[in-house]
């Protein structure tokens, strides 16, 4: 019988392997790699923003084509409707009833491409499966498939024809992750490597469904020690006086770096939360969850440097004991 010594070793050598067989197709960005597998492993939902041809969409199916489950995908556009998101009840002659035809929601990992191109209507419609992990319609309620997660991506800078993302819907994002450009070297590498067509279809899983549940179910069991607990609640009080900044982080923002951090410390083959765990989770989890005074926005702040701030003005906790 393995011991929870084992299933976090497991765990860690598994996010290795992921994290290798999408390197593949993702060149140079190994960190944000890692934490695409760490929200994952957190139960949480991705969104990637960056200019086009970064790799936002490649990076989504690279995830979704390194394991054996269902995927999705969802070009959303101004005119998709949320029972094109969700499904649609469809009377039945035969059966005079009417029956509930699933829509691509339905599935392990759900590519949501472009996600602000469409009305805040349609936006709505993945508020309670990101939340809840249920679906509503009419009468019943659905299940989600386990492990779901939501990934996202959106344009910054093409703004016509989009709707920005509510607060709210932001708020479901457990990470918020910038691809970026790829080093000189790393962008030879993808001509060399995708010259003649892309690589992510080509890509071949290394884990299955029930080994991402299982390594989800072991995260939970990563301990946290009290004074980290302190220590990301005094980060997102800290964040709450901040004069550059209209809205703070919420209590759900100190839930989500609490999940992150225990699956930061999993995919690293720890039992337990270390502070350098908070430290490099906090900027992808709390950064997007903060709204800047307009002032603030004209100066070119940005979510990143307050919170990043914020951490430098809470000590450190020196001793951490763990059980």
């Amino acid at each position: 019988m393995s011991s929870p010594a084992d299933g976090i070793t497991r765990v860690g050598h598994d996010v290795d392997r992921l994290c290798h067989n999408m390197g593949y197709v993702i060149q140079g960005k190994p960190e944000v790699v890692r934490n695409a597998v760490i929200c994952l492993l957190a139960e949480g939902h991705l969104l990637l923003e960056d200019v086009p041809g970064t790799g936002k969409t490649s990076l989504a199916r690279a995830l979704a084509s390194s394991i054996s489950l269902t995927w999705h995908r969802i070009q959303f556009t101004p005119d998709l409707l949320p029972s094109d998101v969700t499904g649609v009840s469809i009377y039945n002659q035969h059966t005079e009833e009417f029956e509930f035809k699933k829509g691509p929601v339905f599935a392990n990992i759900v590519l949501g491409d472009e996600i602000n191109r469409a009305s805040p209507k349609t936006q709505s419609a993945l508020l309670e499966v990101m939340e809840e992990g249920t679906l509503s319609t009419d009468s019943a309620v659905h299940q989600m498939a386990r492990p779901f997660m939501v990934v996202a991506t959106q344009n910054p800078i093409d703004m016509e024809g989009t709707y920005l993302l509510p607060e709210a819907q932001l708020d479901r994002f457990l990470m918020k992750l910038t691809v970026g450009y790829p080093s000189a070297d790393a962008e030879a590498e993808i001509l060399r490597t995708q010259k003649m067509g892309s690589t992510v279809a080509h890509l071949q899983p290394v884990l299955s469904a029930a080994d991402v549940s299982a390594m989800i179910d072991v995260v939970k069991t990563v301990e946290i020690a009290p004074a980290l607990e302190q220590y990301i609640v005094s980060i997102s009080t800290a964040t709450r006086s901040m004069s550059e900044l209209r809205l703070g982080v919420s209590p759900r923002g100190s839930l989500a770096l609490l999940r992150a951090a225990r699956a930061c410390a999993a995919a690293a083959g720890r039992p337990f939360v270390v502070p350098e765990d908070v430290k490099a989770m906090a900027p992808v989890v709390l950064a997007h969850r903060v709204i800047l005074q307009p002032d603030a926005e004209l100066q070119g702040r940005t979510g990143v440097e307050l919170i990043t701030r914020a951490m430098h003005s809470v000590p450190v906790p020196r001793a951490v004991a763990t059980a």
